[in-house]
Formats: structure tokens, C-alpha cells, sequence
């Protein structure tokens, strides 16, 4: 039976990229020297750190690393940004990386592809969604749906299988 995974996937190494591109931008840009702005990038957290002296600086720097993420193909959707935190003479903001979808986004994909009357049944699985369906027309329509949404998470479609 044709069936598809739906997924929502980082790529660490172009996040690891993005960071250290963004640190070596800070580093050269001229309203940012000598002041200890930097980027740090927690792979196992899956957190990325902003130090910055001031607000502005803080709000530039996440335009730098918006920039650099976007360069790469990874979606703003996978961040969610924390408010910063007054640490000594430095401000401080975490940003979380999104990965897999959540059992409230995955119910809202099964939803929709009910509602569109596909003869295709969708189930979750941990972090994603698996859809089965007797045909592949059935199967490429409800991803051409899914595309079309403009969910919380940017979507990925794999494990595509004949």
C-alpha cells in the first residue's frame, strides 16, 4: 500500500553553519566591536544563545541569524524566541528549536486531510504522521493540501512508498 511520512525535520549541520557565520558577521561588523556579542548554538538542548550589551544590538543580532537560517532554507517557524534576560551587563535570549510535530498540530493534519474526504487514512507516530492511502493520486493530493497550509511548523514530506 502507497504511504508517505509527514515530518517536520532540522538540519543541524546548516543551523551549526548559520550560527558560525552569523558569529564571524558580528564579529567583523563595526557597530559590534568591542563588545562581547556572541552566538552559542547547544546541539543536545537544541537551543541557540544570544549575549549582546544592549536591546538594539540583541534585535540586530536575531536579524543576522533570521538572514543566515533563511540563506539555508530553514524555516523562521522552527524558532521560538524567549524573552531576553538582564544578566550583569549583558542581555542574554535563548531561542528553542522546533523539531517533530506535536500531538496538537499532528491532530489538526489528520483533521484536515478528513475534512478533505481523501480515501486516505492518516495516524500518528512519536513525532510524525503517517499517511496510507490504495492510491498514489489519493496520496499526492493531500500532500499538495498539506502544502497548502500555512500551519505552525514547516512540513516535510518523506518515506514516500509505491
Amino acid at each position: 500500500m502507497p504511504s508517505f511520512d509527514v515530518v517536520s525535520e532540522l538540519e543541524m549541520h546548516e543551523i551549526v553553519n548559520a550560527v558560525d557565520q552569523a558569529n564571524r558577521e558580528v564579529s567583523t561588523r563595526f557597530d559590534f566591536k568591542g563588545t562581547h556579542a556572541k552566538f552559542e548554538l547547544n546541539e543536545k538542548d537544541k537551543t541557540i544563545s544570544l549575549e549582546a550589551p544592549s536591546d538594539f544590538q540583541l534585535g540586530q543580532m536575531q536579524d543576522i541569524l533570521n538572514n543566515k537560517l533563511i540563506k539555508r532554507n530553514i524555516s523562521s517557524k522552527h524558532l521560538k524566541v524567549n524573552d531576553p534576560i538582564q544578566s550583569g551587563k549583558l542581555i542574554k535570549q535563548v531561542i528553542d528549536l522546533q523539531e517533530g510535530i506535536d500531538k496538537e498540530l499532528a491532530k489538526e493534519i489528520i483533521q484536515l486531510i478528513k475534512e478533505a474526504k481523501f480515501k486516505v487514512k492518516a495516524s500518528i507516530q512519536d513525532t510524525k504522521v503517517r499517511v496510507v492511502g490504495d492510491k498514489k493520486d489519493e496520496l499526492q493530493s493531500a500532500i499538495a493540501l498539506l502544502r497548502k497550509q500555512n500551519l505552525s511548523l514547516p512540513l516535510q514530506f518523506n518515506n514516500f512508498r509505491d
